[in-house]
């Protein structure tokens, strides 16, 4: 017996095709702030980004607004 319809199966990307996919496709750039492969320049220009953007995160322990 079949779990999904025909044409349906096959494999799930993985978070790097999705992110890969995304930025090739729409121009969108999804970068976590502790991904080894960025300087810490790197790291530090994504903050900055994202602050400029969306606002401060919070800090460990804080509650969320």
């Amino acid at each position: 017996m079949r779990f999904t319809p025909r044409g349906y199966g096959g494999t799930r990307r993985t978070p790097d095709q999705v992110k890969r996919e995304g930025w090739k496709e729409q121009g969108l750039l999804a970068v976590a702030l502790d991904d080894d492969r960025l300087t810490w320049p790197e790291r530090e220009l994504v903050r900055q980004l994202g602050e400029k953007l969306y606002g401060k995160r919070p800090q460990d322990g804080e509650a969320t607004r």
